[in-house]
């Protein structure tokens, strides 16, 4: 007999059988293509940015001849442990952890580690010094988004702020909303708000509006996810505000390049890595420790500015366009070791 949650987590479990050769020379165990299992178990997956994440994990795992589990626990943090102990329970060799809540994940990636298996965490802080954390340089993509709304909008304006605690990466670029605050004493919030609700969007869309009823002085709203950035501009919009009051996010997807380039659209800016890159880069990550390199505490991919004013310039309207006007949005030259294959470009 198993549990109804380990059933449902085998049900969404996904594998991806390797399609793609191997480069010469790889050490083991990626000397022999399909003998590598590895897992994702994810606990977000609403929006572009996630799926995009995932092709990127997949694109890479095929180029390494590497057979890949996904597992969705869809925001369930108690799923999402289980979904650990299922893919200890499958003997995988490796395991990436994206996104959770550490106090959910911290016990399950420990076991994961204790049963011989390599751990690497994306977005999620399990404190534990054997797993290596892939991050977007969260404080990074924060400050390139802030300094933009300080030369857009001067140092004086009062804001509205997307934020739920608990996640690492959304706590990471708070650090810096709060250094913002303190560097720049004339920036005013007037509300904090926030929630990862499904469908995240409209959940946020929900409290923006009743946020912007309560405080029409807003002037900015500092959403650093774009979920979170589409639903205040829904609200603006709806309001009919996007003249007054300016969006500035970070993370970036077609959709979203579509929100920030619609006439009189008040998002102005955000600061993204490409979310496949980083997939890429996690899967690289946890093959390198897998084949026994030395991997840091942390492994970090550089962001990158993106206006309005850049979008409509290049007449960016995709993410496969942004990659071509923007050469390094399209790769990351992290973790890469010699005997590696890329995903075909």
């Amino acid at each position: 007999m198993i549990s109804r949650r380990t059933f449902t987590g085998l049900l969404t479990s996904v594998a991806l059988l390797p399609g793609i050769a191997l480069a010469e020379g790889a050490p083991a165990p990626f000397d022999t293509p399909g003998d590598v299992k590895i897992a994702l178990v994810r606990y977000l997956s609403t929006g572009d940015f996630f799926q995009a994440y995932l092709s990127g994990v997949e694109k890479q795992s095929a180029a390494l001849g590497v057979n890949l589990q996904v597992f969705d626990s869809r925001q369930d943090a108690a799923l999402q442990a289980d979904m650990v102990d299922q893919a200890i329970a499958l003997g995988v060799d490796g395991i990436i952890i994206q996104h959770g809540l550490t106090e959910s994940m911290k016990e399950a990636a420990q076991r994961a580690v204790d049963a011989g298996i390599k751990v690497v965490a994306f977005d999620v802080n399990v404190e534990n010094t054997a797993i290596p954390q892939v991050e977007q340089s969260d404080r990074d993509l924060a400050r390139l988004a802030l300094e933009q709304a300080i030369r857009d909008q001067g140092e004086t304006w009062t804001a509205g702020y997307v934020y739920v605690p608990g996640i690492a990466p959304l706590d990471r670029r708070d650090e810096t909303w709060k250094e913002f605050k303190a560097k720049y004493p004339g920036i005013t919030e007037k509300a904090m708000f926030g929630t990862m609700d499904n469908p995240i969007a409209n959940s946020v869309a929900n409290q923006a509006r009743a946020v912007l009823t309560a405080n029409p002085d807003i002037q900015v709203i500092f959403a650093p996810y774009d979920e979170f950035a589409k639903g205040a501009k829904i609200a603006v919009d709806e309001a009919g505000m996007s003249g007054d009051v300016a969006i500035y996010s970070a993370d970036i997807s077609t959709a979203d390049i579509a929100l920030m380039r619609e006439e009189g659209s008040g998002w102005k800016a955000t600061a993204a890595t490409n979310p496949a890159v980083v997939g890429e880069v996690s899967v690289r990550t946890l093959a390198r420790l897998l084949a026994g390199e030395e991997v840091g505490a942390q492994v970090i991919v550089p962001p990158t500015l993106i206006t309005q004013g850049e979008l409509n310039d290049l007449n960016i309207s995709n993410m496969e366009e942004l990659g071509a006007k923007m050469p390094a949005f399209v790769h990351a030259e992290v973790s890469v070791s010699p005997w590696m294959k890329l995903p075909e470009r």
